[in-house]
């Protein structure tokens, strides 16, 4: 009987395949097919093709894929030594992702020089090969969590106590009248005239009358109140009639956040997809900036690096790119995109390099 890790491997194992062998052979055949056609009927092109198509899967997973995933698996040095990126992602990108691509710009290089236009819907094989993507990523993200039963992740000691608490601490804190009352031999004179009585301690604490006459002073000790958690990535614990709409899991939130993380390179990848654009120049640049936002992918999560990547490989050049193709097509896609686009460049320069001037250091200016 196999244990739930071992089949939790075997899944984990057979998507990550599957997303690395589906993208090559439904581009390649559909390329195959564009070849036929464009050449009158010619059966011998179409299988010469398909048979290098899988000549290059097979020697992929011999070479490439299954060494790494051994190395893996069984956790040798070279590879538990890297922290900062994700090999198994880079295979992926390297050895799919990028003759997939290559691929797609040469069916368009294809029919325009034959002057025809046979590929109707040449977006579906981009979205098989961006959902690979994030069915990869899914994926190695997935690997230290359970499938099964509830999770540790957001455990806060901290949970309920949303206000303020009102504690006394034993302070001492002298009084006129113990200052009148005390003895002058242990009464310190400053230079103005005014007494200031010193306690005798004994025992670590005052003595006698003036430890008596000595009052609490209250004071708050500031505990996590309720705006606190709109700022905190712990959920806030609830146990009302509607407390199921406040749970939280970071296994689902895994799965919205690897969809938003290619929401940009999906729009870019729809305006290739545009007829217009698709059988001209044009889709050069979109389909290799494209590939070049993916390599984001790369850099293992919450890495220092990915603000950086994101506006190097992504925001930057899909900005200018977006803005000479509407001075080019007109509006092929929405202007949202670029103010997002725009937003974030700005951001990182300003939060990264210009606050650091003498300048934007002035805390009476905001």
């Amino acid at each position: 009987m196999l244990s739930g890790k071992t089949i939790k491997l075997i899944i984990y194992e057979i998507v990550e395949f599957a997303a690395l062998v589906s993208p090559l052979f439904v581009v390649l055949e559909r390329f195959a097919a564009l070849l036929r056609d464009v050449n009158y009927r010619d059966w011998t092109t179409y299988w010469l093709i398909v048979a290098v198509s899988v000549a290059y899967v097979t020697t992929v997973t011999l070479v490439a894929w299954a060494p790494l995933e051994y190395m893996v698996l069984k956790g040798r040095r070279f590879i538990t030594e890297i922290s900062q990126w994700r090999p198994t992602v880079l295979l992926y990108l390297v050895l799919s992702s990028a003759p997939c691509f290559g691929i797609l710009l040469a069916s368009s290089k294809v029919q325009v020089d034959a002057a025809l236009r046979l590929d109707h819907f040449a977006e579906l094989p981009v979205s098989l090969v961006l959902f690979s993507m994030i069915c990869v990523d899914i994926v190695e993200k997935l690997r230290p969590h359970r499938l099964l039963g509830r999770t540790d992740d957001f455990d806060d000691p901290y949970l309920g106590m949303s206000s303020p608490v009102l504690t006394h601490l034993v302070t001492t804190v002298t009084t006129v009248s113990g200052q009148m009352s005390s003895d002058p031999a242990q009464t310190e004179h400053t230079p103005n005239g005014v007494a200031h009585p010193e306690p005798e301690v004994r025992n670590g604490a005052p003595s006698g009358r003036q430890q008596d006459s000595t009052p609490t002073q209250p004071v708050y000790t500031r505990r996590p109140t309720n705006t606190d958690y709109l700022y905190s990535t712990r959920p806030r614990a609830y146990s009302g009639p509607m407390k199921i709409l406040w749970r939280r899991d970071p296994r689902a939130e895994l799965f919205v956040e690897s969809f938003m993380f290619w929401l940009d390179t999906v729009e870019m990848v729809r305006i290739g997809g545009i007829p217009d654009v698709f059988y001209s120049g044009w889709v050069f640049p979109v389909y290799i900036l494209s590939f070049l936002s993916a390599l984001r992918l790369t850099i293992t999560p919450n890495n220092p690096l990915h603000s950086f990547a994101g506006v190097v490989l992504q925001d930057f050049p899909f900005f200018v790119l977006r803005v000479a193709l509407l001075a080019v097509f007109g509006c092929v896609t929405p202007v949202l995109f670029m103010v997002k686009n725009v937003i974030i460049c700005l951001s990182y320069v300003y939060f990264t390099f210009l606050t650091r001037f003498k300048i934007f250091k002035r805390q009476n200016l905001f």
